[in-house]
């Protein structure tokens, strides 16, 4: 039995060991994946390169990293510089915008309640960090050495990715370095389709909601853009959320704007899930919503936010796993069912 499916054991074994990091060394595993998505971004661009006059790969590896490092920095700068006043103006104006909101929702008192139980709730958490510079100062210190590692880490996956899966692959029996290559590679190209994907979706949810609030008047179309971007990188919930917010504080220009805004929401959240996503995605990753819902939910429970986006891109390493195992090795390939 064991000899029978010993590479099988060990592969479930080696992934649960692992999964579980992000569970225990949460930072740690955070690191190592967001430097894993910096490779599969870039890994297309290094092999161009390298097969532009024989270039090596160690320097077409830093000339891509070089590069995302100026686009996203030059992104940052950009969006600071048209972001920067919305963001502020929205903040000082936030005040007035839940009173006004709460004069919206004034024949429910449950509603306002709620309100003013989110506002209190801003604000104490607004008083906590005055309180706690230090601690930011800390954090901050921390999250740029922890993206000095991501860069190197990126770098190092990059210039030696197929290497590292050799190494792994020669880990295993002889007779199945062929079939951990494989399941690695498989790994890595569906975590390629999800990043690429989303990436996408996150650029067309917020350029539509830019152009309907920017089309109609409405105030921070870029806020609301940039919500709307980012939230579609945690599925279902992420747009839920963002809709019920920009419908809300649409609001408190007037009823009849907030239900139009919100069949906007409506359709877009529909066009996304029924023709954007399974159109940029397909049927690639072999996730059904509801599970997708679920594994958000348990990924939000174990370790927050990060957990909410780490749970789509770990259910498809998870399911290519069992289905490797289950199969002891035969690979099925998704287009020839």
């Amino acid at each position: 039995m064991w000899n029978q499916h010993k590479t099988s054991i060990i592969l479930a074994a080696t992934f649960i060991i692992m999964l579980s990091t992000f569970w225990f060394i949460p930072q740690l595993g955070f690191v190592i994946f967001i430097a894993l998505l910096i490779d599969l971004l870039l890994r297309p661009l290094v092999t161009r390169l390298q097969n532009f006059r024989g270039m090596p790969r160690s320097l077409a590896s830093a000339i891509s990293l070089i590069a995302f490092i100026v686009c996203v920095g030059s992104l940052l700068a950009l969006l600071s510089s048209t972001l920067a006043a919305s963001l502020q103006r929205f903040a000082r104006d936030l005040p007035e915008l839940t009173d006004n909101l709460r004069l919206a929702f004034a024949s429910s008192s449950f509603i306002s309640t709620q309100i003013d139980e989110l506002w209190q709730e801003l604000a104490s958490l607004s008083i906590s960090a005055l309180r706690s510079s230090l601690n930011t100062l800390v954090s901050i210190f921390s999250k740029i050495f922890d993206t000095v590692i991501i860069l190197f880490t990126a770098f190092y996956l990059l210039k030696d990715g197929r290497k590292i899966q050799r190494w792994f692959a020669g880990l295993f029996p002889q007779k199945d370095h062929r079939r951990v290559f494989r399941l690695l590679t498989t790994i890595l190209r569906s975590l390629h389709v999800y990043i690429y994907s989303q990436l996408t979706i996150c650029f067309i949810m917020g350029f539509i909601v830019f152009c309907y609030f920017s089309y109609r008047n409405l105030p921070y179309a870029s806020v609301f853009a940039v919500i709307s971007g980012v939230s579609e990188f945690v599925p279902v919930i992420g747009p839920t959320i963002a809709s019920a917010f920009g419908t809300a504080l649409t609001a408190t220009v007037s009823p009849w704007v907030a239900a139009q805004t919100l069949c906007f929401y409506v359709i877009i959240t529909q066009l996304n899930h029924n023709l954007i996503y399974p159109t940029l995605i397909g049927r690639s990753l072999h996730l059904h919503p509801v599970a997708v819902l679920l594994g958000i939910l348990l990924g939000g429970c174990l370790l927050d936010a990060p957990g909410m986006f780490l749970a789509v891109p770990i259910m498809v390493i998870v399911r290519l796993v069992i289905i490797d195992i289950k199969n002891d090795g035969i690979y099925l390939n998704p287009k020839s069912k």
